[in-house]
């Protein structure tokens, strides 16, 4: 139930991003997009090192505003995490092996799933 409140909220938060910053910049990139993405790092960034400082039983927080939040907000927020933690663990090349097979990909299925719904 904390997943799916934080989702919910962040999912929200997330449209209403987008609007206000499509609304006002021009569209050569997508802006909302790039400011869910960053802000969404940025907090899940934020949680991770309040958290592991402050807190002791984190699982419910962890839930409801990482997971649930931030995964709602952005997606690419646990992507960065999970490259972030890679590094710190010493295994930068699959870091960054994980970062380009994630991007290709996705662009790619982002493709190949338009080119079937045709």
């Amino acid at each position: 139930m904390l997943v799916a409140a934080g989702g919910a909220f962040g999912s929200g938060l997330r449209y209403l991003t987008s609007l206000y910053m499509n609304r006002w910049l021009n569209q050569l990139i997508p802006w909302g997009t790039l400011a869910a993405n960053t802000i969404g790092c940025l907090l899940i960034g934020l949680l991770m090192g309040f958290y592991g400082k402050h807190c002791t039983d984190q699982n419910g927080y962890k839930l409801l505003l990482m997971t649930g939040f931030c995964g709602g907000y952005t997606t690419f927020s646990a992507f960065a995490l999970e490259n972030y933690n890679l590094m710190q663990q010493g295994q930068t090349t699959t870091a960054l092996l994980y970062t380009l097979i994630s991007v290709i990909s996705g662009v790619l299925m982002v493709y190949l799933g338009h080119a079937i719904s045709k």
